[in-house]
């Protein structure tokens, strides 16, 4: 039996989604910026997948901008954002626990004279409040901050961090990395208060090089590829059709099914979680179980180092993360983890499960079944 629990890092494709881009790289395979009729046909597949992520997200077609993934939207709304409005502060917010596609460009703003304050977690991963408010300044340009932690699952106070960012520093861009929460949230932008959001397709079944970044029109963003002046100029070179169209096939399947997505996903988890209480030791970390998000579970199986069960686990045929897939193959230690509190010897035995609607409950008690057979053996292992 095969067992994927790390759709975090990728999801399977949709066969609705396999199918159109098939039909738009071998049938309606037009250079959009072209203009005769098969430019026009493939112009019309960009189109349509930036009014069906409008509709879901209640914004303007014209504020969807189609990106390579997650990480060039978050470069761009964080690079874009900050040098577009540098005359007007020198201050940007991020936390300390974000998805190195945001904290890496942040790193290098502050490299080019930008000042950056990182704010502070709990212990479930959740980020403080009073810190916010305590740093919040006139001259604050940009703040961002995820709406879910890719590693432990934990939810931000979104709306809420919005309305004191509104309140102290007005002028402030609010920048949400929405790549874990896409497809498992309702998410308004305008309702919420977020001025630039973040978006990967193959964290929704969709295909993977491409995403989205919604731009408020009242966000001023610095362009950072230039060239042929697609996308009104926002992001030149020529758009990625197979992808957008896929894109926006996953996008208008995963809403259409919402509620019972999520739900079955927090069953799943909550099954687990009992399940995997019967062994000893073995701790739950982030948010309680329905506080969190619905398709990340973050165990810690003290005693074994989290690289020895995902290979011990892998032999069985199922398949987990010990960490962020996106970080690269060197496995450094989770400054998530470490920002939480955790100690070292927890963080080294830490792990993520990440379902997503299509896995099963046999796929779940197949997963305890393995567990209870080779932690006390690992363990015995490892003391020796």
């Amino acid at each position: 039996m095969e067992v994927y629990f790390d759709n975090s890092a990728t999801t399977r494709c949709y066969d609705s989604v396999k199918d159109i881009v098939i039909r738009t790289m071998t049938e309606d395979f037009g250079n959009p910026s072209a203009m005769h009729l098969k430019g026009v046909e493939a112009e019309k597949y960009v189109k349509d997948s930036a009014a069906q992520l409008a509709r879901i997200l209640k914004v303007q077609e014209k504020e969807i901008l189609f990106t390579s993934g997650g990480t060039e939207s978050d470069n761009l709304a964080l690079i874009g954002g900050a040098m577009a409005n540098k005359r007007s502060g020198n201050h940007i917010i991020t936390t300390a626990v974000e998805h190195p596609a945001v904290s890496q460009p942040v790193m290098f703003l502050q490299e080019q004279g930008f000042e950056v304050t990182y704010l502070p977690v709990d212990s479930r991963g959740v980020v403080k409040l009073d810190a916010l408010e305590a740093v919040l300044r006139p001259d604050t340009i940009l703040v961002s901050v995820m709406f879910v932690n890719n590693e432990v699952g934990a939810v931000m106070p979104v709306e809420e961090i919005s309305r004191r960012i509104r309140e102290k520093s007005p002028k402030a861009l609010f920048h949400v990395d929405a790549i874990q929460a896409f497809g498992k949230y309702r998410i308004y932008p305008k309702k919420m208060g977020i001025d630039l959001l973040s978006v990967s397709s193959h964290k929704i079944h969709g295909p993977k090089g491409v995403g989205f970044l919604y731009i408020s029109e009242k966000a001023k963003i610095q362009p950072q590829i230039l060239g042929g002046g697609q996308q009104s100029g926002m992001r030149s070179g020529t758009d990625n059709v197979p992808g957008i169209a896929g894109l926006g096939v996953a996008a208008e399947e995963i809403y259409r099914n919402l509620d019972a997505n999520v739900e079955k996903m927090y069953c799943l988890k909550e099954h687990i979680a009992k399940g995997l209480a019967k062994i000893p030791d073995i701790r739950m970390n982030g948010m309680d179980l329905r506080e969190g998000a619905p398709q990340i579970l973050s165990i810690s199986v003290m005693g074994v180092r989290s690289e020895v069960l995902l290979h011990s686990l892998e032999e069985r045929g199922i398949f987990i993360s010990a960490g962020s897939a996106c970080s690269s193959h060197k496995r450094k230690p989770s400054s998530t983890l470490a920002a939480m509190g955790m100690p070292k010897d927890q963080i080294e035995s830490t792990v993520r499960l990440s379902f997503s609607e299509e896995n099963t409950v046999e796929e779940a008690d197949y997963f305890l079944q393995v567990m209870e057979e080779i932690v006390p053996m690992l363990r015995r292992y490892s003391r020796r």
